[in-house]
């Protein structure tokens, strides 16, 4: 383990998960792609970084009390220029335990979900699937145990019942699932490589397209000590 990341997860100890641009932080040292995002904690600072991010944009409240963002409206889609980008500053620093906004460029392409488990009896178990509210509905997910070789991350993902979605389906992107296979890989080797620290993972979108899978959203549960 890094010896950053290892401090990472020691200052997290104490809220027992990890803040989503730390958790980014993470995960970029493990060679996965992260979209381009800034943490800003003053309203100078988020007009700073909503111009590195460049509008629209995605802002979402950084707060240690405020595992479930989108539960408490921590989460604006689209924000268009400063002066919106204001007024969510404003409303997010009356949420509780407010440390800031993690400003985070917008995606495009076709969604997939990353997740992991460190399960006692069996092992890190690592979950991938189709992402957005199909994961939800239809449950199209394939389980492998940590860790993963590029020739399982392939036939996992020729597993899912919604692959036809990841190959052009009704004229959508064809995503690069080389790429992506490479991604579950790098993944599987963070989760097993965290296993003792860590109780799961959830990255939830990876934003997959022609080119890259680049993870939207992390989240990072901690082993309870």
């Amino acid at each position: 383990m890094k010896p950053e990341v290892k401090n990472i997860l020691n200052n997290s100890v104490k809220s027992g998960w990890v803040l989503e641009p730390l958790a980014k932080e993470i995960i970029k040292s493990y060679g996965l792609a992260a979209s381009i995002f800034v943490w800003a904690k003053t309203m100078e600072e988020v007009l700073q970084g909503a111009k590195k991010v460049g509008y629209p944009l995605v802002a979402k409240i950084v707060s240690e009390k405020i595992i479930h963002k989108s539960d408490v409206g921590g989460v604006v889609v689209g924000v268009r220029d400063n002066n919106q980008m204001l007024e969510v500053f404003e409303k997010f620093s009356k949420l509780d335990g407010f440390d800031g906004v993690l400003l985070d460029e917008m995606l495009s392409g076709s969604e997939v979900i990353f997740g992991s488990k460190n399960d006692a009896q069996f092992g890190v178990v690592v979950m991938i699937g189709i992402g957005g509210t199909a994961v939800e509905v239809y449950k199209d997910v394939a389980l492998r145990m940590a860790p993963v070789t590029k020739e399982i991350a392939v036939a996992a993902l020729h597993s899912l019942k919604g692959i036809k979605l990841l190959q052009g389906y009704r004229g959508k992107e064809v995503v690069n699932l080389e790429k992506l296979a490479q991604a579950v890989v790098k993944f599987s080797d963070m989760a097993y490589d965290l296993k003792d620290e860590v109780e799961s993972m959830d990255l939830n979108p990876v934003m997959c397209n022609k080119d890259k899978a680049t993870v939207a959203d992390a989240r990072i549960i901690l082993k309870t000590k």
